[in-house]
């Protein structure tokens, strides 16, 4: 059913359906025609295409590095929900952690005439700054910061630094700290300098720092080495994921959890507290991290000002595998 036909159902003109679709003036029984043709062929109007040639659309692009990931998944719900409530439309676009792949997507967005970006960035290059100038669409980083964008950030910093003091607390002098790649400034960088400040307030303290992926199966690949030459009391790990890679290769060598070691980690995904046993994590707000984002999004598309930075909240949460030396 199109439109056309709706008009021709309805005795009035194709440019009268498109004007009332759009929420333009039409006289009260020419709008009854064609809301009673509406009603009884069951047209649904596709709000995609209506956007592309509307001057102005409804839809958000969302680039995402990964869909099987934690993190993303619920920032994603949290997007559309609020998305859907303010009568957007979302779009997204999965780059399979590829740079050349991002950059591509903003384009491709742009061009699709969509109303905004969220971008749940790994890292901003210069690429993507250029690409951001270039196009005129409004974008907002998740989950990164960098100066010349607007951005949604987690409070890694202070993450780190409460673990490192709850680990340190707990009588921990002997760590190993499990992280990742320092191009992602977020979790690689952040997260780390905030533990290493917490350790600066302590004596005594023998701290090794090792670099992993993101991948549950590369920490399990790691951790027989590491165990073997530092022999540490805790695996402080940069994500959950990485902690449960430990988790599992501990039980692998015979190892119980936290008696003979500890793990932390960071996220607060939900597996975290369903195993045994549960892992202690600085918990992070993923869902309504993705709220507010689209809040905020949606506001620039607007023209309103918004602030440079928004911080979302996080906690710690104690569960049972830190042992207390």
């Amino acid at each position: 059913m199109t439109i056309a036909e709706i008009a021709k159902l309805a005795g009035v003109a194709k440019s009268t359906v498109s004007r009332y679709l759009n929420g333009g003036s039409v006289g009260e029984t020419t709008k009854l025609k064609i809301e009673r043709v509406i009603k009884e062929t069951g047209y649904i109007p596709n709000t995609f295409a209506r956007s592309l040639k509307a001057k102005k659309t409804n839809i958000i692009g969302t680039i995402v590095p990964r869909l099987n990931s934690y993190a993303t998944s619920q920032t994603l719900i949290g997007i559309d929900e609020e998305l859907r409530y303010q009568n957007y439309q979302l779009l997204i676009s999965n780059t399979s952690q590829s740079l050349e792949r991002e950059i591509e997507s903003i384009y491709s967005l742009a061009n699709q005439k969509i109303a905004g970006i969220i971008l749940l960035a790994t890292q901003i290059t210069d690429d993507h700054l250029e690409a951001f100038q270039k196009i005129d669409v409004p974008v907002l980083l998740v989950g990164q910061q960098h100066e010349q964008c607007y951005s949604l950030i987690h409070n890694d910093e202070e993450a780190g630094f409460e673990i490192g003091r709850y680990v340190l607390n707990q009588g921990h002098r002997k760590i190993a700290y499990l992280g990742v790649t320092e191009k992602d400034i977020a979790v690689g960088v952040k997260r780390k300098l905030g533990f290493q400040k917490a350790v600066q307030e302590v004596k005594d303290c023998q701290v090794n720092y090792f670099e992993t992926s993101f991948n549950l199966k590369a920490a399990i690949t790691m951790f027989p080495e590491i165990l073997a030459t530092y022999q540490p009391s805790i695996f402080v790990c940069a994500t959950d994921n990485i902690a449960l890679g430990v988790l599992k290769a501990a039980q692998m060598e015979g190892l119980h959890i936290p008696e003979d070691l500890s793990i932390t980690g960071f996220g607060g995904y939900e597996i975290t507290e369903i195993i045994h046993p549960g892992i202690t994590t600085a918990k992070f707000y993923y869902q309504e991290a993705g709220v507010l984002a689209a809040k905020k999004l949606i506001k620039l598309v607007n023209g309103d000002e918004i602030e440079k930075v928004t911080v979302s909240n996080f906690d710690i949460i104690l569960r049972n595998s830190v042992d207390k030396l």
